[in-house]
């Protein structure tokens, strides 16, 4: 495992140089200009100052050699400065939004508290409602329960987050009164008001994505329980005089829990990329509405680094799953 481990992280290396690449040169060939965004009082001159010190003037490979060398080894030097205490990253460029006129990975450092109070914690609540309800559909095929868990996972999954967020919105806020429409992010929990203010703010958009991931998640529990509960080594288990429950919630649910694992995964970096459309719905000041603001504004520094940071996410997540197999799976070896 531990081989496996190494040559995977070694061969993440030139995947993520080549994703960079791919996501630099996207970004340069499409349409719009960073001066865009200046008034047109501003002279000609003046705009080309601008674009000079922004790094415009410089050639394309220049510009993304610097900034391979500046996400990939000053803004690390960064990091350990500020868990250590060192001085390594003394006097070494950053990578700065164009927009915010700060550090990307600062500005992006203040928005993960919402996105994972929000996102993060909706993943979670789905997740666990998802594999006891996949579970239970499928040991009971056909029964109420089955055709009820079914019937809300594909409304969950098929009606859209923006639709399913409005029409709470309609319904506990404006109607009701009972939960805030829009997301306080300037709310700073010291206190039992505003804690419980906090978790009033949350309900609503936590309760959408939850649906929708439990919806996805319990419907890839299900098939893959009904596929493992035909086997031979269940018959065999039963056969041996084993308890239907250690039957179900070690043998079947051990094996289950693989093409499972694959979904819950790869689902997690899109906790961190935020879910851009509940972001926007509920005001949520999070990494996908900081996505959508970087892209408005042509920011392009803010969104190079926000999607290569999907991108290593992506990868180091499919690592993990990877692992998880040999984990769940004695007969999965990789050495």
């Amino acid at each position: 495992m531990l081989t496996f481990t190494l040559r995977r992280l070694l061969l993440a290396i030139p995947t993520l140089i080549f994703i960079s690449l791919v996501i630099f040169l996207l970004l340069e060939l499409a349409p719009g200009d960073p001066m865009a965004q200046v008034p047109l009082t501003v002279p000609p001159e003046v705009k080309a100052q601008m674009r000079e010190a922004l790094g415009l003037g410089q050639p394309i490979h220049i510009r993304f050699v610097k900034w391979l060398y500046q996400f990939y080894v000053v803004e690390p030097l960064y990091l350990a400065d500020a868990l250590f205490g060192t001085s390594w990253s003394e006097g070494l460029p950053r990578i700065i939004s164009w927009q915010w006129r700060s550090s990307v990975l600062d500005v992006v450092a203040q928005r993960i508290p919402q996105t994972l109070w929000v996102v993060g914690l909706s993943y979670v609540i789905g997740a666990m409602i998802a594999v006891p309800i996949g579970v239970i559909s499928a040991y009971r095929q056909y029964s109420i329960f089955d055709q009820i868990g079914t019937f809300i996972s594909m409304v969950g999954f098929s009606v859209p987050t923006f639709f399913t967020g409005v029409l709470l919105i309609v319904i506990f806020s404006v109607n009701l009164g009972w939960f805030p429409s829009i997301y306080d992010t300037t709310l700073v929990v010291n206190d039992w008001p505003s804690f419980v203010k906090q978790l009033k703010q949350m309900v609503m958009p936590v309760f959408v994505l939850a649906l929708y991931n439990a919806a996805q998640i319990s419907r890839f529990m299900r098939a893959s329980m009904l596929d493992n509960l035909n086997q031979d080594y269940v018959r065999t288990a039963r056969a041996k005089g084993l308890g239907e429950r250690a039957v179900v919630l070690v043998h079947v649910l051990r094996n289950s829990m693989i093409p499972v694992v694959t979904v819950i995964a790869l689902g997690v970096p899109t906790v961190f990329s935020g879910a851009i459309i509940t972001e926007q719905v509920f005001k949520v000041n999070g990494l996908g509405q900081l996505l959508i603001t970087a892209i408005q504004a042509n920011d392009l520094p803010t969104v190079q680094t926000l999607t290569v940071i999907f991108a290593i996410l992506i990868i180091l997540f499919n690592l993990i799953a990877d692992i998880l197999y040999g984990i769940l799976d004695p007969r999965i070896r990789y050495d």
